[in-house]
């Protein structure tokens, strides 16, 4: 079985490039670098009327970070739109690494102790590379993306990465660039840390960057640094 070298990992999303499977039972996995690359700009998420009211309905309540593996395991599932999975052990194994490092991260939406919904994805600088999203109920992914805007435009983040256009991710205000122009952000994302990997360790390169947890201090935020709808929907402001 691969297994996938943290560092290795974090110098390949600092140029562009990440790890999929075939299937949740390969035992290999390759690298990707799309030629075409779908980002949601930060400015630019859709929030409908519709979804800004669900949002500060509070019908979920979303955590950061509160169960990451569970989050992980749950975009791994089959489901009947797709019944395998590009997420293998190799993959799930290091991203929990990463997770246990600091670099990745999830949004859990919950109803009561239900796992719901959520999503995970890698932090690298000021950019945010979203990795899978997964929903129990209807809205859950959606809402779990509504935080993570709003997490990442507080936050200083300049770069949402979402890899491959969906969509689900188009009617949300995801956008496709070319390779080249997805380079020059990812750098000023990056700054210099990315250019020279050096002998430093990308614990070194990568440990300053924008913070998911800056909403945190708003009123109303609970001891899990859960985010009631009116401040989610506040900090998207007039985005649609």
């Amino acid at each position: 079985m691969t297994t996938l070298d943290p560092s290795l990992l974090l110098r390949a999303y600092s140029v562009g490039v990440f790890p999929m499977a075939d299937s949740r039972g390969a035992e290999d996995v390759y690298w990707v670098e799309p030629k075409k690359r779908a980002i949601l700009p930060l400015d630019g998420f859709h929030l409908s009327r519709s979804l800004r009211k669900f949002v500060r309905s509070d019908r979920f309540r979303v955590t950061r970070d509160k169960d990451f593996a569970a989050t992980l395991a749950a975009c791994a599932e089959s489901r009947p739109e797709r019944p395998d999975t590009w997420i293998n052990p190799a993959i799930e194994a290091a991203y929990g690494d990463l997770h246990r490092r600091g670099y990745a991260h999830s949004i859990e939406c919950w109803r009561g102790s239900d796992l719901v919904g959520g999503l995970y994805g890698v932090r690298l600088g000021r950019a945010f590379f979203g990795e899978s999203m997964f929903s129990r109920e209807s809205n859950a992914s959606k809402v779990a993306l509504a935080h993570l805007v709003a997490r990442t435009r507080a936050g200083g983040f300049v770069l949402l990465d979402c890899q491959f256009m969906t969509d689900h991710l188009a009617s949300l205000g995801a956008i496709e660039i070319s390779r080249d122009d997805y380079t020059s952000l990812l750098d000023s994302a990056l700054g210099s840390s990315g250019a020279d990997s050096g002998s430093a360790g990308a614990g070194a390169l990568f440990a300053a960057g924008a913070d998911l947890g800056a909403l945190e201090d708003s009123e109303g935020a609970d001891s899990d640094g859960a985010l009631p709808g009116h401040v989610i929907s506040q900090a998207l402001g007039q985005t649609s």
